[in-house]
């Protein structure tokens, strides 16, 4: 059995979901413009430098999913699917998943962004398997906190490992393990698999992925 594991912002999808899921409750009138735009913009700007505080940003990004009730919030979901999700999705990145699933592949997405932004996401890939960070519920409602180790940077590796484990399996026991990424913030991951592939990366992977001759292609 092979192994093929995706990010899924700017990689699997031509944007950001977690940025654009802030945006989309800004526009509703969620949340507040003037505050939370600003710092959904500095949130994502650290990301894109490898400084984000991930627990900061966390706090931030899931305060709004406490304040809500949950059949609101899959509302809002729903729409937000139709409205920002659905046009990022390419036929590139369908075609792409599609190809590992026919053969045969365990699949999965690892994100940072939290499982009830990219659950349906993943969902609509035809994916089965999500490794993302969890954000903690209580009697059905979220807390506004993340459960366990973000799927971050190192995080990754500790979530993807504990995720094969509670299936009976382990990394090194595939024939081979993919993983595609688009931002140098998952280079931990993708030198943990036997087949990295940089997809649409940022300039820091993209220079990396040169230097030690790994794939690079696009999905846009």
């Amino acid at each position: 059995m092979n192994l093929a594991l995706f990010d899924l912002d700017n990689t699997l999808l031509a944007g950001d979901s977690d940025f654009a899921w802030a945006q989309f409750l800004i526009e509703k009138g969620v949340l507040d413009r003037e505050v939370q735009e600003a710092k959904n913009i500095e949130f994502y700007e650290h990301y894109k430098a490898g400084t984000l505080d991930i627990d900061a940003f966390l706090d931030f990004q899931l305060a709004p999913l406490a304040r809500h009730p949950r059949a609101e919030l899959d509302a809002w979901h729903r729409e937000f699917m139709e409205q920002s999700v659905k046009p990022m999705i390419t036929a590139k990145a369908r075609a792409l998943v599609r190809q590992h699933l026919d053969e045969g592949a365990l699949v999965a997405v690892v994100t940072a962004t939290n499982a009830f932004v990219t659950g349906p996401i993943v969902r609509e890939f035809g994916i089965p398997h999500l490794v993302a960070t969890i954000p903690a519920q209580e009697n059905g409602a979220f807390t506004g906190k993340a459960r366990g180790t973000p799927a971050f940077q190192a995080g990754k590796i500790v979530r993807v490992d504990a995720w094969l484990e509670s299936l009976g399996l382990h990394i090194g026991g595939f024939e081979r393990s993919w993983f595609y990424s688009d931002s140098h913030n998952d280079l931990p991951l993708l030198k943990h698999v036997s087949d990295p592939v940089a997809v649409d990366p940022d300039d820091t992977l993209h220079a990396h992925a040169e230097q030690q001759g790994w794939p690079v292609l696009s999905l846009r």
